[in-house]
């Protein structure tokens, strides 16, 4: 019974598979008939891209699939548990996702 139990337990909180960006090549690759190192370079390019747009403050919107952009994050206060103190977070700004509708309703009912 606990045998049973445990991997019952062991499958529910086992994280998801994850796509590298070599799976993401070797996909492409598959489903296109281009090489491996064409791929590579094209992903490789557009990654470059979305990098180079979101620090010089452009957006990059991929109709059908969402936006990337910059995000700014207001000053905070946080706590240093080890040392016992508060730390202040000054205003930054992070890389930012925002789904497009459609693909968002497509997983919620995926």
């Amino acid at each position: 019974m606990f045998v049973e139990t445990h991997q019952a337990f062991a499958t529910m909180t086992q994280k998801q598979p994850n796509m590298t960006r070599a799976d993401m090549v070797a996909e492409i690759a598959k489903r296109t008939g281009v090489s491996k190192a064409d791929i590579k370079i094209i992903v490789e390019t557009f990654l470059q891209l979305i990098k180079e747009s979101i620090q010089e403050g452009m957006s990059i919107q991929l109709r059908g699939f969402g936006t990337f952009f910059r995000k700014r994050k207001a000053p905070k206060k946080a706590r240093n548990i080890s040392k016992g103190i508060t730390i202040e977070i000054p205003e930054h700004e992070v890389p930012a996702y925002k789904p497009c509708k459609e693909f968002a309703d497509s997983i919620k009912n995926y």
